[in-house]
């Protein structure tokens, strides 16, 4: 997958689009099963958080009937509380937990084995994902690595889409940035570095990573890409 095509899911414009193209991205690395969903919780209101949901989950799954108490003992869903980094999952790992009878029923649906991620975002919000399949994963630690590594890189661009399409009007505020800091963006969205942005509108580098800074802080990024991205969805740029 290019790094276009990341791009172009981070501006999925509508959540079937979303959900297609997070569809393709599975079946490309030979994962039949994907899910993302958003959890918005509300600080300070004893209300159930929002949760916003996407997949290719298959029906007789969704209908299956699984209790509260063994959802909560599933280990996939508690280490997505705690790790911020991708991770796999096998039937060893249920039946190490004492869930074994968990995984027994998932299978039955496809959740054999799988990776899975979750992004613990500012704003109580968290972003979680998972591609799943009936088959092995690669014994190859190189071929994991990668196939963690894209996860990880999809999480990234799909948390600002599914941001953008899912999280309430409400919730959104768009960030007001100033003149030049929208110049630096557009420049920095060209592939230029600090430096050549410098050069190009007279300043310093040190001004330019002064002006970028806050732009992060504006935005809520940790990135110059990440910055772009959401500068893009709020039409800044």
């Amino acid at each position: 997958m290019s790094l276009q095509q990341f791009v172009d899911i981070a501006q999925a414009p509508d959540v079937e689009s979303f959900r297609r193209q997070l569809v393709a991205f599975a079946h490309e690395r030979d994962f039949g099963l994907v899910s993302a969903s958003l959890i918005v919780e509300l600080p300070g209101r004893t209300v159930p958080p929002e949760i916003f949901f996407v997949s290719n989950t298959p029906q007789a799954f969704l209908n299956s009937a699984v209790s509260v108490e063994e959802s909560r003992r599933d280990p996939v869903m508690k280490r997505m509380k705690a790790l911020s980094v991708p991770f796999v999952y096998d039937q060893e790992m249920y039946v190490q937990e004492d869930a074994g009878s968990l995984w027994e029923h998932q299978a039955q649906f496809g959740y054999r084995t799988g990776i899975a991620v979750a992004l613990h975002l500012p704003n109580s919000r968290h972003f979680l994902m998972g591609v799943d399949r009936e088959h092995a994963l690669p014994r190859s630690d190189v071929k994991r690595v990668r196939l963690m590594a894209d996860l990880q890189l999809l999480a990234v661009h799909a948390q600002e889409a599914a941001s953008r399409l899912f999280t309430p009007l409400s919730h959104q505020v768009t960030p007001r940035l100033t003149a030049r800091e929208i110049e630096i963006l557009r420049w920095t969205s060209e592939g230029k570095s600090a430096w050549a942005v410098g050069e190009i509108m007279g300043v310093s580098e040190h001004t330019v990573n002064f002006h970028l800074r806050s732009i992060f802080r504006k935005l809520d990024a940790s990135s110059k890409h990440q910055a772009v991205i959401k500068a893009l969805s709020f039409g800044l740029i």
